[in-house]
């Protein structure tokens, strides 16, 4: 069975899909293995290293696409500069793995479908412990959840850390993180590290050991009603529980020197969080880092991709963070997609099991149909 690995071309993206220590084990497994010619010159991956492994280095992106049985990307297919679209290139039957992020890529899963392409995306893949080394949207959110931190560290006008010198005594920095999946809690454990007073705040209550194991102080509401929305995800809350939610929210943010959100429905979409009069009410000099921006972002002033300055306070909204740690981003993101294949090879081919809960949960694409429900129906809303 054929693996293709074609070059990323999405604005920003410096990573590739397997990087030449996963394509030594696809091809101990029995795959065979090509990668688009200089896809992995970004993250440090020269075409040299891949061919010392038994890789086959392809020029052309569309024969290296029509004559792949499985597709691994790190983002949904795109199209290439007028010459063609990657998935107009892939044979019907042909099976993709990658990020596809289905609720954001309609336009893509349409095609997909029609194209009768067998699509797995890896950020639908349930947060179980058997599944948990194939989790790309935790290893890409962890890496993004560091990044923050040292984001808001670089901008902020004091030092994280409590310092004592000649001079006299410098007090830690307040650091507030709205949020506490993988990214939150990675902020909250490297603004830890930096040596500041680190505060978070989730929806689901029984996060609250987490954020204390990392070194975080919880501070939270008791909901009228759970935020689970199953998946280790949160859901929508009432509206009684959200301005519940808006006054903590608001107290916080005037009191910290920096605040990182990392609040995203379902892990898709960005809840607005933090008002533009809450961010009137913050110190000057303080800082936001909206690390769901990639999801519409949670702060009212925050322009995705763009830095803002409002009043005194600088407002990050950073785009694909883990773009640009491409090296370690690419290695752990290689690693997830290899668990997948070699965890579902069988006779030297990846063998499909739609009975398997993993399988079951990434699946978005299959003969010609749309068969996850939730992209299924955004899909039917937009048509209506």
């Amino acid at each position: 069975m054929h693996i293709g690995v074609p070059k990323e071309t999405s604005p920003g993206e410096s990573r590739v899909a397997l990087v030449p220590e996963s394509c030594k084990k696809l091809i101990q497994a029995g795959y065979s293995v090509a990668v688009e010619a200089s896809a992995g010159d970004q993250a440090g991956f020269p075409d040299s290293t891949y061919r010392d492994v038994g890789v086959a280095i392809e020029s052309e992106p569309s024969a290296l696409l029509a004559s792949a049985d499985l597709v691994l990307k790190v983002n949904a297919p795109t199209g290439r500069d007028g010459t063609g679209s990657e998935t107009e290139w892939m044979r019907p039957g042909t099976v993709y793995v990658g990020s596809l992020m289905p609720l954001r890529n309609l336009d893509v899963v349409r095609a997909l479908a029609s194209r009768r392409i067998t699509a797995f995306s890896t950020d639908a893949i349930p947060r179980t412990t058997r599944a948990q080394p194939m989790d790309t949207l935790s290893s890409m959110a962890n890496i993004a959840g560091y990044k923050g931190a040292l984001l808001a560290a670089a901008e902020l006008n004091k030092y994280f850390p409590m310092l004592m010198t000649a001079a006299g005594m410098v007090p830690p920095a307040k650091v507030f993180v709205i949020g506490a999946g993988v990214a939150g809690l990675q902020a909250i454990a490297t603004a830890k590290r930096l040596g500041a007073n680190v505060t978070g705040t989730d929806v689901r209550p029984e996060v609250k050991e987490q954020i204390e194991s990392v070194g975080g102080k919880y501070v939270g509401i008791e909901l009228k009603e759970s935020a689970l929305a199953g998946g280790g995800y949160a859901k929508e809350l009432s509206e009684e529980d959200r301005a519940r939610q808006r006054e903590i929210l608001a107290t916080q943010c005037a009191q910290s020197d920096v605040v990182i959100t990392t609040a995203l429905i379902g892990g898709v979409f960005a809840p607005r969080l933090i008002s533009a009069e809450m961010v009137k009410a913050m110190k000057p000099g303080a800082v936001i880092v909206d690390l769901a921006a990639d999801g519409g972002g949670n702060c009212e002033l925050s322009r995705p991709g763009e830095t803002v300055r409002v009043g005194g306070v600088t407002i990050l909204a950073p785009l694909n963070l883990p773009a640009t740690v491409p090296l370690h981003a690419s290695l752990l993101f290689s690693r997830n997609l290899t668990a997948f294949i070699l965890a579902f090879t069988a006779d030297k081919s990846f063998r499909l099991d739609l009975n398997d809960d993993i399988q079951q949960g990434a699946l978005i694409t299959h003969e010609g149909e749309v068969v996850q429900e939730r992209t299924r129906d955004a899909l039917q809303k937009g048509a209506a």
